[in-house]
């Protein structure tokens, strides 16, 4: 049964105790309001379909994120990156959302949002993967009650062209080096060289450790990468000898943050005048230099840690003005007969 009575504040708490079910309260601003809830509620529980949502009334889509983020992130594997990635998500509006008020009108508003920033397609889906994820864990792992539709089922995702023909030229190469020699992160410059010269992740290059070098052999092991598994590279020269100017710590290079060293690489970039280039694409940069020198599919993939062609394919961009002097050195078959 349910009754309404007025607060000391002015509102109307409506609460409901029938049969088995848990006292159910809310409070309204308006008499005529709390009288139509309390009835279609009265009515859910008659017909057995009301749902007790609970504390999925109060609980904010930005609660959940720290949750998220506190509790599941830290048995991930790409945890620094996906920790930033959550950090991101709690400064838009959607964020502010209770979770039973979530629409796709707002997932689709997220979109828009990121979009206008210039994110990539490709990104602006991985955002809202991570929150359909954290939305998924509230009903299975938190045991929240939300609705059976989720308003993620009603987005469709951006359509991606991840394709990128990006590779630095020498001219370049040699400007991101001599700004990042005056960056105020000390470090960058030999960082950028490192990724160049071996097409390691930066997370691989900014983890490794001391203990899994070994300098004389001019080899160094990754630990559980992106795939999962371990991978040990040959060294370069000049990489041996920027490792051999860090001599002290577990690690060789102290980034306060993957945040911190971004924006550092980024100022770097934007001084050296460089356009639409990220990072990850010095990576692409030793792939397609390495097969340009010589170097066997098997080879650089032994390297860059990609799995199959597919992958590597990707990194590999390789241009036909790149290919001019080494077609000019085909040898001419003589056909007989």
């Amino acid at each position: 049964m349910a009754t309404i009575r007025k607060l000391k504040s002015g509102r109307w708490q409506v609460s409901i105790r029938k049969g088995n079910h848990k006292a159910i309260y809310k409070t309204f601003t308006e008499k005529a309001v709390a009288r139509k809830w309390s009835n279609q509620i009265e009515h859910q529980i008659e017909r057995d379909v009301y749902t007790d949502y609970g504390d999925a009334e109060t609980i904010t889509i930005k609660d959940l994120i720290v949750k998220y983020r506190d509790e599941i992130v830290p048995e991930h594997k790409a945890k620094v990156s996906t920790t930033h990635k959550l950090n991101k998500l709690m400064r838009y509006s959607v964020s502010c959302i209770h979770l039973l008020r979530l629409k796709s009108a707002d997932l689709y508003k997220l979109q828009k949002q990121m979009q206008s920033e210039g994110l990539a397609p490709k990104t602006v889906n991985t955002y809202i993967q991570l929150l359909n994820q954290i939305w998924t864990t509230a009903k299975r792992i938190w045991s929240i009650n939300l609705p059976a539709q989720s308003p993620f089922e009603l987005v469709s995702l951006q359509k991606v062209n991840n394709e990128r023909d990006r590779v630095l030229t020498h001219e370049e190469y040699a400007r991101l080096l001599e700004k990042a020699e005056l960056s105020e992160l000390r470090m960058l410059r030999d960082v950028i060289v490192f990724a160049y010269k071996t097409g390691a992740r930066v997370m691989e290059i900014l983890s490794l450790e001391r203990k899994n070098t070994d300098l004389n052999k001019k080899l160094a092991t990754f630990k559980d990468t992106k795939n999962g598994t371990d991978r040990t590279i040959p060294l370069e020269n000049e990489v041996v000898e920027i490792l051999k100017r860090y001599p002290f710590g577990d690690l060789f290079f102290k980034a306060k943050s993957y945040d911190s060293f971004s924006y550092f690489f980024k100022q770097a970039r934007d001084r050296a005048q460089i356009h639409d280039f990220k990072f990850h694409d010095l990576r692409a940069c030793f792939c397609t230099n390495a097969l340009l020198s010589g170097m066997s599919e098997s080879e650089v993939a032994t390297i860059s840690g990609h799995l199959d062609w597919r992958s590597l394919k990707r990194y590999s961009r390789i241009k036909a003005e790149d290919l001019i002097e080494k077609i000019n050195k085909i040898n001419v078959v003589k056909m007989s007969g």
